[in-house]
């Protein structure tokens, strides 16, 4: 597979990421050879979750959205000639938060060009968790949850309800990094997921969606792979379910990271 579109990259509106400029990014998109490229900050967690990570800064704040929005309709002019820009967010599936989502959707799905659906909380013992926030959370979490097989059953039901869920005309039509669950396996080990990643891979085919394939997981420390795993994605691609490369980059310089395991598909 070659290369020509990175569909998932963060920007300045992320607040757990860079400063790096909008304008550096697509710099390097273009150094890079790519003719489109998506901008898939975080959107704003829905009214009355509570973001359970210290710090508060899992998405972009609600006040930041229109500025956001509107900052993408600027380069898009800018770069008209030299490269397709593309509005997008990365939108959360919370559990017992659909209804709040989809209103969200409503209000923000037509100023949206292109979006993923991540799962990052998920519920256990009556409290949410991020998954991918640090290892400490994660170890919080499998504790919480009984054991790592009780925890790998919940996210991927959740990643189920998230592809089965309905969030209206404007839903996300690619899920995001499906196998994040693995992101501490060198310390946690998440047994024999294949029977999850096929019960999801057909769940995707069935919704008519496409994957994203995360290359932030090779650079991981405790992962060292992609999201989803290769073996997942060569699967995807024999049941014709399209990936699409996206470096989750959180800093310019992070673009293309993992790019060489999807040219190797």
């Amino acid at each position: 597979m070659h290369i020509t579109r990175d569909g998932h990259i963060h920007t300045p509106f992320c607040p757990h990421g860079s400063t790096d400029s909008f304008h550096a990014y697509i710099e390097r998109a273009l150094h890079e050879g790519l003719d489109t490229i998506t901008f898939t900050e975080h959107a704003p967690l829905p009214e009355g979750f509570t973001d359970p990570v210290p710090e508060k800064d899992s998405a972009m704040a609600q006040s930041d959205l229109e500025q956001y929005i509107e900052t993408l309709q600027g380069l898009k002019k800018e770069y008209h000639s030299d490269i397709t820009i593309l509005t997008g967010l990365e939108i959360d599936y919370i559990e017992g938060f659909e209804a709040r989502t989809k209103t969200r959707l409503n209000e923000i799905g037509p100023y949206l060009d292109d979006s993923i659906l991540s799962v990052h909380f998920l519920r256990a013992a009556d409290t949410y968790f991020c998954l991918d926030y640090s290892l400490d959370s994660f170890g919080d979490f499998v504790q919480a949850a009984g054991a790592m097989e009780n925890a790998v059953n919940i996210y991927f039901d959740t990643l189920l309800h998230s592809i089965k869920s309905d969030l209206g005309p404007y839903k996300p039509r690619r899920l995001g990094h499906m196998t994040l669950i693995k992101k501490f396996q060198k310390k946690f080990p998440p047994l024999d997921i294949t029977p999850y990643t096929r019960s999801v891979l057909d769940a995707v085919s069935l919704q008519n969606m496409t994957i994203d394939f995360n290359g932030a997981g090779l650079a991981k420390k405790w992962c060292g792979e992609p999201y989803p795993d290769l073996d997942t994605a060569r699967e995807a691609l024999k049941r014709d379910i399209p990936l699409i490369y996206g470096s989750d980059a959180h800093q310019a310089e992070d673009m293309m990271q993992g790019a060489e395991s999807v040219t190797g598909l």
